[in-house]
């Protein structure tokens, strides 16, 4: 959470704003658990609410960057105050994007239920990327509350594990199209899907980043890995 401040209306803005954010993350979070439900159990009503999800964390990412330059204009922030309601604003880009990402998802799904074919793809490793990328923003949105540089550290370590389980599934796809030609246009759409589950745990991983940003002042985005965390490690 934000330090304290003299101003009790900067401390009101700032807890605001934190709190809008973690509301939209709360979204972000229930549109990425309904789409594992569609891997699971196609519900057309599902794919309605992503939908409508994604409008309401349209609004939000608005509603939340309109109120960060207001704060920026009146209170001309500086260090790390700057620092914090810059990584809002980009925390707030990429929990949007999240939910782009859903929307693709729920399409995807929709386009294979149409088909009115069950196709013989498994997708555990499908499943198994999307419960870590979970898993991975609701520790990334935890660390933000808390602004815990290594605990921040740690999600990015973890987001490397999705990677390999995505190019792990993407060799299985091949594999399977490779076998069985009559299922490569429905494989196609579980690939598109397992590439917008992996782009999801980018962008938990991103806010992960920017925690390290704020707490520690120093932009920790394309650095290798080993330096960060030994950047959030230090005092």
């Amino acid at each position: 959470m934000p330090d304290k401040h003299l101003s009790s209306q900067f401390d009101a803005a700032l807890n605001a704003l934190s709190t809008n954010l973690l509301e939209m993350g709360g979204l972000v979070e229930r549109q990425i658990d309904h789409c594992l439900t569609l891997l699971n159990d196609y519900d057309p009503s599902l794919v309605l609410e992503i939908r409508s999800g994604e409008r309401q964390l349209n609004a939000l990412e608005i509603e939340i960057d309109e109120e960060i330059h207001r704060v920026i204009a009146r209170r001309q922030p500086a260090a790390r105050d700057l620092r914090l309601l810059m990584a809002m604003s980009k925390c707030v880009t990429n929990l949007e994007r999240m939910g782009d990402e859903a929307r693709k998802i729920s399409k995807r799904m929709r386009r294979i239920y149409d088909t009115g074919t069950t196709p013989a793809i498994e997708t555990i490793e499908l499943r198994q990327c999307g419960e870590m990328a979970s898993s991975i923003l609701r520790r990334a949105l935890d660390a933000f509350a808390r602004m815990d540089a290594v605990a921040a550290a740690h999600i990015v370590r973890d987001d490397k594990a999705i990677d390999d389980v995505f190019r792990a599934y993407v060799r299985s796809l091949v594999s399977q199209m490779t076998q069985t030609p009559a299922i490569v246009s429905v494989a196609l759409e579980y690939l598109f899907i397992a590439k917008a589950l992996e782009r999801i745990g980018d962008h938990a991983k991103n806010i992960a980043e920017f925690v390290v940003f704020v707490v520690k002042g120093r932009d920790v985005r394309h650095i290798p890995l080993v330096e960060l965390e030994r950047e959030a490690l230090l005092n």
